[in-house]
Protein backbone atom coordinates (compact mmCIF):
# COMPACT_ATOMS: atom_id res chain seq x y z
CA UNK A 1 0.00 0.00 0.00
CA UNK A 2 1.31 3.45 -0.96
CA UNK A 3 1.22 6.57 1.17
CA UNK A 4 0.24 9.99 -0.17
CA UNK A 5 2.60 12.97 -0.47
CA UNK A 6 2.52 15.38 2.53
CA UNK A 7 0.23 18.35 1.88
CA UNK A 8 2.03 21.31 0.30
CA UNK A 9 5.24 19.33 -0.35
CA UNK A 10 6.62 19.71 -3.89
CA UNK A 11 9.71 17.58 -4.53
CA UNK A 12 10.69 19.69 -7.56
CA UNK A 13 10.62 22.98 -5.67
CA UNK A 14 14.23 23.93 -4.80
CA UNK A 15 14.99 24.12 -1.08
CA UNK A 16 16.67 27.51 -1.60
CA UNK A 17 15.63 30.64 -3.49
CA UNK A 18 17.01 30.22 -7.03
CA UNK A 19 16.67 33.92 -7.84
CA UNK A 20 19.64 34.75 -5.55
CA UNK A 21 23.29 33.75 -5.92
CA UNK A 22 23.47 32.43 -2.32
CA UNK A 23 20.36 30.29 -2.86
CA UNK A 24 21.79 28.83 -6.06
CA UNK A 25 25.17 28.26 -4.35
CA UNK A 26 23.51 26.21 -1.58
CA UNK A 27 21.56 24.26 -4.22
CA UNK A 28 24.70 23.40 -6.21
CA UNK A 29 26.78 22.67 -3.09
CA UNK A 30 24.10 20.05 -2.45
CA UNK A 31 23.96 18.44 -5.91
CA UNK A 32 27.67 18.72 -6.87
CA UNK A 33 28.66 17.01 -3.61
CA UNK A 34 31.53 14.70 -4.75
CA UNK A 35 30.44 12.02 -2.23
CA UNK A 36 27.43 11.24 -4.44
CA UNK A 37 29.87 9.77 -7.00
CA UNK A 38 30.38 6.84 -4.60
CA UNK A 39 26.64 6.04 -4.28
CA UNK A 40 25.87 2.59 -5.85
CA UNK A 41 23.78 2.45 -9.06
CA UNK A 42 20.92 0.57 -7.31
CA UNK A 43 20.58 3.36 -4.73
CA UNK A 44 20.45 5.96 -7.54
CA UNK A 45 17.72 3.95 -9.26
CA UNK A 46 15.77 3.71 -5.99
CA UNK A 47 16.12 7.49 -5.56
CA UNK A 48 14.75 8.03 -9.08
CA UNK A 49 11.78 5.71 -8.39
CA UNK A 50 11.07 7.58 -5.14
CA UNK A 51 11.21 10.99 -6.88
CA UNK A 52 8.96 9.83 -9.73
CA UNK A 53 6.55 8.23 -7.23
CA UNK A 54 6.42 11.48 -5.27
CA UNK A 55 5.65 13.41 -8.48
CA UNK A 56 2.79 11.00 -9.13
CA UNK A 57 1.54 11.49 -5.56
CA UNK A 58 2.39 7.97 -4.33
CA UNK A 59 5.04 7.05 -1.78
CA UNK A 60 6.17 3.94 0.13
CA UNK A 61 4.64 4.02 3.66
CA UNK A 62 6.83 5.68 6.28
CA UNK A 63 8.74 7.87 3.77
CA UNK A 64 10.03 10.92 5.65
CA UNK A 65 10.62 14.35 4.16
CA UNK A 66 14.38 13.91 4.84
CA UNK A 67 14.40 10.69 2.77
CA UNK A 68 12.57 12.45 -0.05
CA UNK A 69 14.99 15.39 -0.05
CA UNK A 70 18.01 13.04 -0.03
CA UNK A 71 16.49 11.05 -2.92
CA UNK A 72 16.03 14.33 -4.82
CA UNK A 73 19.67 15.26 -4.12
CA UNK A 74 20.83 11.93 -5.60
CA UNK A 75 18.40 12.30 -8.50
CA UNK A 76 19.64 15.82 -9.32
CA UNK A 77 23.29 14.74 -9.10
CA UNK A 78 22.95 11.74 -11.43
CA UNK A 79 19.99 12.24 -13.81
CA UNK A 80 19.62 14.75 -16.62
CA UNK A 81 17.14 17.57 -15.80
CA UNK A 82 15.57 17.46 -19.31
CA UNK A 83 15.45 13.77 -20.20
CA UNK A 84 15.54 12.10 -16.77
CA UNK A 85 18.19 9.69 -18.14
CA UNK A 86 21.06 8.60 -15.93
CA UNK A 87 24.19 10.58 -16.87
CA UNK A 88 27.54 8.85 -17.31
CA UNK A 89 29.68 9.14 -14.18
CA UNK A 90 32.49 11.20 -15.76
CA UNK A 91 30.07 13.79 -17.13
CA UNK A 92 28.26 14.50 -13.84
CA UNK A 93 28.94 17.81 -12.09
CA UNK A 94 29.53 15.82 -8.89
CA UNK A 95 32.57 14.24 -10.64
CA UNK A 96 34.06 17.67 -11.47
CA UNK A 97 36.01 17.88 -8.19
CA UNK A 98 37.77 14.47 -8.31
CA UNK A 99 38.17 14.52 -12.11
CA UNK A 100 39.04 18.19 -12.40
CA UNK A 101 41.54 18.23 -9.53
CA UNK A 102 43.55 15.36 -11.03
CA UNK A 103 43.63 16.91 -14.50
CA UNK A 104 44.21 20.52 -13.41
CA UNK A 105 46.95 19.42 -11.01
CA UNK A 106 48.71 17.51 -13.78
CA UNK A 107 48.36 20.37 -16.29
CA UNK A 108 49.86 22.80 -13.77
CA UNK A 109 52.64 20.40 -12.77
CA UNK A 110 53.71 19.22 -16.23
CA UNK A 111 53.87 22.46 -18.19
CA UNK A 112 57.56 22.61 -19.06
CA UNK A 113 57.87 20.26 -22.07
CA UNK A 114 55.79 20.29 -25.26
CA UNK A 115 54.95 16.50 -25.16
CA UNK A 116 53.67 16.84 -21.57
CA UNK A 117 51.61 19.93 -22.49
CA UNK A 118 50.13 18.14 -25.52
CA UNK A 119 49.26 14.99 -23.56
CA UNK A 120 47.57 16.70 -20.59
CA UNK A 121 45.66 19.21 -22.73
CA UNK A 122 44.39 16.32 -24.87
CA UNK A 123 43.27 14.35 -21.79
CA UNK A 124 41.60 17.47 -20.35
CA UNK A 125 39.72 18.25 -23.58
CA UNK A 126 38.54 14.62 -23.78
CA UNK A 127 37.18 15.01 -20.23
CA UNK A 128 35.58 18.38 -21.12
CA UNK A 129 33.93 16.93 -24.23
CA UNK A 130 32.25 14.22 -22.10
CA UNK A 131 31.12 16.82 -19.53
CA UNK A 132 29.75 19.20 -22.20
CA UNK A 133 27.92 16.42 -24.03
CA UNK A 134 26.45 15.05 -20.78
CA UNK A 135 25.20 18.47 -19.60
CA UNK A 136 23.82 19.76 -22.90
CA UNK A 137 20.18 20.77 -23.28
CA UNK A 138 18.91 17.23 -24.02
CA UNK A 139 16.05 18.44 -26.20
CA UNK A 140 18.61 19.12 -28.97
CA UNK A 141 20.05 15.87 -30.38
CA UNK A 142 23.62 15.91 -31.73
CA UNK A 143 25.10 13.47 -34.25
CA UNK A 144 28.30 11.47 -33.74
CA UNK A 145 29.90 13.42 -36.60
CA UNK A 146 29.13 16.74 -34.87
CA UNK A 147 30.54 15.39 -31.59
CA UNK A 148 33.71 14.34 -33.45
CA UNK A 149 34.13 17.73 -35.12
CA UNK A 150 33.54 19.56 -31.81
CA UNK A 151 36.07 17.35 -30.02
CA UNK A 152 38.78 17.73 -32.68
CA UNK A 153 38.26 21.52 -32.95
CA UNK A 154 38.39 22.12 -29.19
CA UNK A 155 41.39 19.85 -28.70
CA UNK A 156 43.15 21.55 -31.61
CA UNK A 157 42.44 25.00 -30.11
CA UNK A 158 43.73 23.96 -26.68
CA UNK A 159 46.89 22.41 -28.11
CA UNK A 160 47.61 25.33 -30.46
CA UNK A 161 47.13 27.83 -27.60
CA UNK A 162 49.16 25.79 -25.09
CA UNK A 163 52.06 24.86 -27.39
CA UNK A 164 52.16 28.33 -29.00
CA UNK A 165 52.21 30.14 -25.65
CA UNK A 166 54.61 27.56 -24.19
CA UNK A 167 57.17 28.35 -26.89
CA UNK A 168 56.43 32.09 -26.65
CA UNK A 169 57.01 32.17 -22.87
CA UNK A 170 60.34 30.29 -22.96
CA UNK A 171 62.21 33.57 -22.31
CA UNK A 172 59.48 35.05 -20.08
CA UNK A 173 59.30 34.88 -16.24
CA UNK A 174 58.49 31.39 -14.95
CA UNK A 175 55.10 32.47 -13.59
CA UNK A 176 53.88 33.37 -17.10
CA UNK A 177 54.72 29.86 -18.28
CA UNK A 178 52.73 28.45 -15.35
CA UNK A 179 49.67 30.42 -16.54
CA UNK A 180 49.77 28.91 -20.04
CA UNK A 181 47.49 25.93 -19.11
CA UNK A 182 44.75 28.36 -18.00
CA UNK A 183 44.93 30.31 -21.26
CA UNK A 184 44.61 27.02 -23.19
CA UNK A 185 41.67 25.82 -21.07
CA UNK A 186 39.85 29.16 -21.44
CA UNK A 187 40.39 29.25 -25.22
CA UNK A 188 39.24 25.64 -25.61
CA UNK A 189 36.09 26.26 -23.52
CA UNK A 190 35.13 29.09 -25.90
CA UNK A 191 35.23 26.53 -28.75
CA UNK A 192 34.31 23.23 -27.11
CA UNK A 193 30.98 24.22 -25.52
CA UNK A 194 29.41 26.03 -28.53
CA UNK A 195 30.65 23.27 -30.89
CA UNK A 196 29.35 20.45 -28.69
CA UNK A 197 26.00 22.22 -28.41
CA UNK A 198 25.78 23.56 -31.96
CA UNK A 199 22.37 21.92 -32.56
CA UNK A 200 20.90 24.30 -29.99
CA UNK A 201 22.30 27.29 -31.88
CA UNK A 202 21.13 25.92 -35.26
CA UNK A 203 17.62 24.75 -34.25
CA UNK A 204 17.02 26.74 -31.07
CA UNK A 205 16.08 25.50 -27.60
CA UNK A 206 12.57 24.94 -26.28
CA UNK A 207 11.30 28.05 -24.50
CA UNK A 208 8.40 28.01 -22.03
CA UNK A 209 6.18 30.41 -20.17
CA UNK A 210 6.19 30.75 -16.37
CA UNK A 211 3.90 27.69 -16.06
CA UNK A 212 6.18 25.47 -18.19
CA UNK A 213 3.93 25.53 -21.26
CA UNK A 214 5.96 25.13 -24.44
CA UNK A 215 6.00 28.24 -26.64
CA UNK A 216 8.43 27.34 -29.43
CA UNK A 217 12.18 27.18 -30.19
CA UNK A 218 14.61 30.09 -29.93
CA UNK A 219 18.17 30.35 -31.26
CA UNK A 220 18.77 33.56 -29.32
CA UNK A 221 17.89 31.77 -26.08
CA UNK A 222 20.39 29.03 -27.00
CA UNK A 223 23.15 31.61 -27.60
CA UNK A 224 22.44 33.30 -24.25
CA UNK A 225 22.44 29.96 -22.36
CA UNK A 226 25.66 28.71 -24.00
CA UNK A 227 27.47 32.05 -23.43
CA UNK A 228 26.60 31.84 -19.72
CA UNK A 229 27.90 28.25 -19.55
CA UNK A 230 31.21 29.31 -21.18
CA UNK A 231 31.63 32.09 -18.58
CA UNK A 232 30.79 29.64 -15.76
CA UNK A 233 33.30 27.04 -16.93
CA UNK A 234 36.14 29.56 -17.28
CA UNK A 235 35.27 30.95 -13.82
CA UNK A 236 35.32 27.39 -12.44
CA UNK A 237 38.92 26.89 -13.60
CA UNK A 238 40.25 30.41 -12.99
CA UNK A 239 41.12 30.60 -9.26
CA UNK A 240 42.90 27.23 -9.17
CA UNK A 241 44.80 27.85 -12.40
CA UNK A 242 45.70 31.51 -11.70
CA UNK A 243 46.22 31.65 -7.90
CA UNK A 244 47.72 28.17 -7.41
CA UNK A 245 50.74 28.82 -9.69
CA UNK A 246 51.54 31.93 -7.57
CA UNK A 247 51.33 29.81 -4.38
CA UNK A 248 53.49 27.02 -5.87
CA UNK A 249 56.02 29.56 -7.19
CA UNK A 250 56.52 30.85 -3.62
CA UNK A 251 56.47 27.42 -1.98
CA UNK A 252 58.96 25.79 -4.34
CA UNK A 253 61.67 28.28 -3.31
CA UNK A 254 61.61 27.09 0.30
CA UNK A 255 64.33 24.61 1.39
CA UNK A 256 61.67 22.19 2.69
CA UNK A 257 59.92 22.06 -0.71
CA UNK A 258 63.27 21.61 -2.46
CA UNK A 259 63.77 18.43 -0.41
CA UNK A 260 60.34 16.94 -1.24
CA UNK A 261 60.22 17.55 -5.01
CA UNK A 262 58.47 14.21 -5.52
CA UNK A 263 55.46 15.51 -3.57
CA UNK A 264 54.99 18.70 -5.64
CA UNK A 265 52.59 16.96 -8.04
CA UNK A 266 50.34 15.36 -5.37
CA UNK A 267 50.33 18.63 -3.37
CA UNK A 268 49.25 20.56 -6.47
CA UNK A 269 46.44 18.04 -7.14
CA UNK A 270 45.20 18.35 -3.51
CA UNK A 271 45.25 22.15 -3.62
CA UNK A 272 43.34 22.07 -6.94
CA UNK A 273 40.73 19.91 -5.21
CA UNK A 274 40.39 22.54 -2.48
CA UNK A 275 39.74 25.27 -5.05
CA UNK A 276 37.30 23.16 -7.09
CA UNK A 277 35.34 22.03 -4.03
CA UNK A 278 34.08 25.59 -3.74
CA UNK A 279 34.44 26.79 -7.36
CA UNK A 280 32.33 24.04 -9.03
CA UNK A 281 29.13 25.00 -7.14
CA UNK A 282 30.02 28.73 -7.21
CA UNK A 283 30.52 28.73 -10.99
CA UNK A 284 27.33 26.70 -11.57
CA UNK A 285 25.48 29.23 -9.37
CA UNK A 286 26.64 32.33 -11.29
CA UNK A 287 23.51 32.24 -13.48
CA UNK A 288 20.09 30.66 -12.87
CA UNK A 289 19.76 27.16 -14.35
CA UNK A 290 16.26 28.12 -15.50
CA UNK A 291 17.42 30.94 -17.70
CA UNK A 292 15.04 33.72 -18.80
CA UNK A 293 14.88 35.94 -21.86
CA UNK A 294 12.63 38.99 -22.34
CA UNK A 295 10.00 38.57 -25.04
CA UNK A 296 11.40 41.67 -26.79
CA UNK A 297 14.78 39.90 -27.23
CA UNK A 298 13.37 36.85 -29.05
CA UNK A 299 13.44 36.31 -32.82
CA UNK A 300 10.72 38.52 -34.41
CA UNK A 301 8.74 35.56 -35.82
CA UNK A 302 8.66 33.70 -32.48
CA UNK A 303 7.82 36.89 -30.59
CA UNK A 304 4.94 37.62 -33.00
CA UNK A 305 3.53 34.08 -32.71
CA UNK A 306 3.62 34.26 -28.87
CA UNK A 307 1.94 37.68 -28.86
CA UNK A 308 -0.72 36.46 -31.31
CA UNK A 309 -1.61 33.58 -28.96
CA UNK A 310 -1.08 35.13 -25.53
CA UNK A 311 -1.08 38.92 -26.02
CA UNK A 312 1.15 40.57 -23.42
CA UNK A 313 0.63 37.86 -20.77
CA UNK A 314 4.13 36.40 -21.39
CA UNK A 315 6.76 39.11 -20.74
CA UNK A 316 9.55 36.53 -20.32
CA UNK A 317 10.28 33.06 -21.67
CA UNK A 318 12.24 30.41 -19.74
CA UNK A 319 14.56 27.55 -20.76
CA UNK A 320 17.18 25.19 -19.32
CA UNK A 321 20.62 26.65 -20.11
CA UNK A 322 22.47 23.40 -19.32
CA UNK A 323 25.56 23.38 -17.08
Amino acid sequence: EMATVPLGFNIDAPCWDQSTFVGRLKHFLNITDPRTVLVPEEELDRAKALVEGCRAGLLPPGSSQEQLLYAKKLYDSAFHPDSGEKMNLIGRMSFQVPGGMALTGCMLQFYRTVPAVVFWQWVNQSFNAIVNYTNRNAASPISLRQIGVAYVTATGTALATAVGLNLYTKQAPLLLARWVPFAAVAAANCVNIPMMRQQEIINGVTVMDGDNNELGHSRRAAVKGIAQVVVSRITMAAPGMIILPIIMERLEKSPFMQRIRVLHGPLQVLLCGGFLLFMVPAACALFPQRCSLALADLEPELRDSIMAKHGDKVPYVYFNKGL
